[in-house]
């Protein structure tokens, strides 16, 4: 490829006393294009994501976006305004359980509006239509707009959350084990919605998850972890029908045996 990563990623490691959490982990992220981060619990991959969100910070290692005003930035050096502010326009981060994302005593209308007015939005008319827009878009139903979280399903709860990350129009989210916890045909729902979405506004994103169906519906690429390190990275479809790292080959085999 040409041109500048979105994201590039330097030798992040994370330790915990004497445990590992990731160690060692590299890799650039284009623009559009999706990542995919698959391991089974203890992983590492938990950590790796919170330290390229900014959740937690690593102890060794870079993580560098390249912002729309200064380009390449090292986010770790960004002051905590600068951060903050970048974590309402240009990054989301969507939480496996939607309660971690959404303001569960405020309307759904005001969950979408309220990053709006974190970026400076004041027209609470242009605000509660963008929302109605969003809402729409995500297959919540108009006249539900008023409604608060809690009188929503477990999946809707999860489409409104995604509606509050992508009002603002990121380019990079965050997603942790998205359709964890959600029925099976819920689940199929809610990645069918991810994947239009993703195409649609050109996201790259960064996907954490223990469901290779997930990631061989919306990655473009696949990194297998065990014990904190990448043990296995490439192409999605070529990392899952010819793994070749006896950890990975073990994945995939006992989802072709369930």
């Amino acid at each position: 490829m040409t041109g500048q990563p979105l994201l590039r990623v330097e030798g992040i490691t994370r330790t915990y006393g004497g445990r590992i959490g990731c160690t060692d982990v590299s890799f650039d992220l284009w623009p559009g294009e999706v990542m995919g981060i698959v391991g089974e619990s203890g992983s590492g991959k938990s950590t790796l994501l919170g330290c390229l969100a900014g959740h937690l910070p690593p102890d060794e290692g870079r993580v560098i976006f390249d912002t729309r005003a200064e380009g390449p930035r090292d986010v770790m050096r960004m002051s905590e305004p600068e951060r903050r502010m970048l974590g309402r326009t240009d990054w989301a981060f969507v939480h496996q359980n939607p309660r971690d994302g959404l303001r569960m005593g405020v309307s759904a209308g005001g969950n979408v509006g309220e990053r709006l007015m974190a970026v400076g939005a004041r027209h609470y008319g242009r605000i509660r239509d963008e929302a109605l827009d969003w809402l729409t878009r995500v297959e919540i139903a108009a006249d539900r707009i008023d409604d608060r979280p809690r009188q929503f399903s477990g999946g809707m709860q999860q489409r409104l959350q995604i509606a509050r990350n992508l009002v603002t129009g990121p380019r990079l989210v965050f997603m942790d084990e998205p359709t964890g916890g959600l029925d099976v045909s819920v689940q199929a729902r809610l990645l069918d919605l991810l994947r239009g979405l993703v195409r649609s506004m050109g996201l790259s994103a960064v996907i954490v998850t223990h469901d290779l169906a997930v990631v061989r519906l919306l990655a473009d690429r696949l990194m297998v972890m065990k014990g904190g390190r990448v043990v296995e990275q490439g192409l999605t479809d070529q990392v899952l029908d010819d793994p070749q790292h006896a950890y990975t080959q073990l994945l995939v085999s006992s989802v072709l045996q369930v």
